[in-house]
Formats: C-alpha cells, structure tokens, sequence
C-alpha cells in the first residue's frame, strides 16, 4: 500500500513537471508571437509614414458646377486627413486628358483619377452601354437601386480585371435636357437641328435617335459654336446650364431627360492596391461621402437653379411628350445587344428591377 501511494506521488510529480514546462514553452512562444507582431506593426507604421503618393485628376466640367465643388472638396479631405501623404490635384475643363484619353491613362496605370460617364467604361466591359443608355431611369433612386444589383456589382469585377478600380459610380449632376432657342416638345420639333454632344457614340446615337443630327465636339468650343449657328443647341443638365455660358445662348430647355448626367470616378487597379490600407481607406470613404453629399445637394438645389435661370437669364422651361422619346430608345438597346455585345435581355432585367421605385 505504502508503494503505492509513493508511485502514485511520483506519477503526480511528473505530471505538475510536464505542465510547468509546457506552461513555459507557451509563455515563451506567446511572448515571442507577441514581439514578433510588434515589430511587424512598427515596420508597417514607418513603411506608411514614408508613403506618398500624387494623383491627377480630371474631369470636362466648369468651376461653378457641382461636381467641379465636390471634386476639389474630395481632394482637399484626402490631403488633410491623410496628413499630406495623398495629394490629389484636379484639372477641370478638359485641361488633362479626358473622354477615353482619361479612362485610358487609368487603365494603362497612370497616376490618374478619370472622372467621367460610365458610357466610357463600355469599351472595357459592354454591358456599361445599358447602365448608361438612354431613359433607362426616371430618377435618381432608380439609378442607385440598379448599383446594388448583382449583375452591376459583376460589371465593376470585371472592370477591374480590365485595370480599371471604380471609386464611386454616383456623382449624379441631374438629367440632361435639350438646350435651344426654339420649344421642343415631339421629336419631329428636333428635325434638322444641330445639337452639340461629347464625344461618345452613346450621345450621338441618342441624339439622333431623338431626330436631331448630332454634333460631337470638345466643350471648350461649344457655346461659340451656338453663337456663331455652326450648332443649334446642345445638351445638358440644369446644374451646367447657368455656370459654364450655356444660358447666356440657349433661352429654352426642353425637359427631355434622355440622360442621366451622372459620372464615376476611376483609379487604376494596381495604384489603388498600391495605397497602404490606412490611406486607402481613406481614399475610398472620402470618394463615397462626397458622391452622398454632391446627390443631396443636387436634389436640394435643383428648383432654386431653375428659378434663378428663369429670373436673370430668362430662360423658360417646358414638358414634352416623354412617351414618343422612349419609344425611339428601342432600337439602341437592341443594337447594343446585336453589335455592341451587350448581354441579350439586360435593359428589360434592369426595367423590371426599377418599375416600383419613384
């Protein structure tokens, strides 16, 4: 009996040794997994703090305008709260590249924000064709609701397998109306006019659907043009209409609403993967805030500015048979779908996905 107990002593003995080692062991390992991270936080902290980084950015759009005020308060907020390690310098009206020239610098990996119709996007991904196409949206609820969709969040994927990273697609400045010196109300008050329009075969296609000749031509040389009756109008939204000289050549807008005036801004892949997270995110939250406030503001503003046009500029506003328009942006989609590679069935999908959104 008395050997028993000194065996079963002993076994006790061997075991409190074996947990005292492996207790050890472990203590020593956490305390050395510990320092081990330290040190890996420490280096990620000073690999930051000697980060920088420039980015140009460039858009078509004129000082005054929303998305030209929204655009510089992006830039100054990313300056600011990421302590100068972001500098983000924007060029307005055209004086960098822009159109496809813009979305091409981002897609080669330059050191660029592109910010532009999402129309530009299509000669990466087709089905960008559809997103923006014409009267596809009659407000601005229905256009955010489409952003969620899975078949729009598959897009942004495979743009980004094109070296393009979307920041925000909804820096949304109004629809785009008809600016003339003439009421247009059906499309047959549209025949023979000239109206001016980016350079984008969607414009021009939608233009001319609408039964007018459609004019491409940079802004820079557009109200000149009216002026001189080289065009017989352009088109545009009410936000440009009394801040780029629009309204001082064009007395009636037509409220056609064949566009969405909305636009995206785009950084290459590879830089934005680039950025370290703390200042990615950063990046990211400052692109998102100001695509919410630019929307409120719009929303907000958009009957002051009618009012104002109408009171210093004399501008007058009129309804139009939206109906008989619609039905002319058929045959767009159809031929997106038959030479542009669109997916087949992808306008009524999204037109089913909206019908119950005001």
């Amino acid at each position: 009996m008395k050997k028993m107990k000194r065996l079963l002593a002993l076994l006790m003995c061997v075991a409190m040794l074996v947990c005292l080692c492996a207790c050890g062991t472990a203590s020593t390992t956490t305390n050395e997994t510990s320092a081990d991270e330290a040190e890996e936080a420490a280096s990620d902290a000073e690999a930051d703090d000697d980060y920088y980084l420039e980015l140009n950015l460039s858009h078509v759009f004129a000082p005054g305008e929303a998305l030209t005020t929204y655009m510089d308060k992006i830039a100054e907020n990313v300056e600011e709260a990421t302590d100068g390690h972001i500098k983000i310098t924007t060029y307005p009206q055209s004086q960098m590249p822009v159109y496809q020239d813009g979305v091409a610098q981002v897609a080669q990996g330059a050191n660029f924000i592109s910010v532009e119709d999402p129309s530009y996007l299509a000669d990466y991904v087709a089905d960008f064709n559809v997103l923006a196409g014409p009267m596809l949206v009659t407000s601005y609820d229905q256009y955010l609701a489409l952003l969620e969709t899975d078949e729009v969040q598959q897009m942004l994927s495979d743009l980004e397998d094109k070296g393009i990273k979307v920041l925000n697609l909804s820096y949304i400045f109004g629809f785009r109306s008809m600016m003339t010196n003439k009421v247009i109300e059906t499309p047959d008050d549209l025949k023979g006019m000239k109206i001016r329009t980016p350079k984008s075969e969607l414009y021009v296609n939608t233009i001319n659907a609408m039964g007018a000749t459609a004019t491409p031509m940079g802004f820079a040389d557009t109200i000149s043009a009216v002026q001189q009756g080289v065009v017989d109008g352009l088109e545009g939204t009410i936000d440009a209409y009394g801040s780029n000289g629009s309204a001082e050549v064009c007395k009636n807008m037509a409220l056609t609403k064949h566009l969405l005036g909305v636009c995206g801004a785009y950084i290459n892949v590879d830089v934005y993967n680039s950025i370290p997270e703390k200042y990615r995110t950063i990046l990211q939250d400052e692109f998102d805030k100001g695509a919410k406030e630019m929307i409120e503001f719009v929303t907000q503003n958009e009957e002051t500015q009618k009012a104002a046009l109408e009171e210093e500029y004399g501008v007058q506003f009129n309804e139009v048979d939206l109906d008989a328009f619609k039905e002319l942006m058929l045959p767009i989609y159809q031929d997106m779908v038959e030479n542009k590679g669109t997916t087949d069935g992808l306008y009524e999908k999204f037109q089913d996905y909206i019908k119950d959104i005001d």
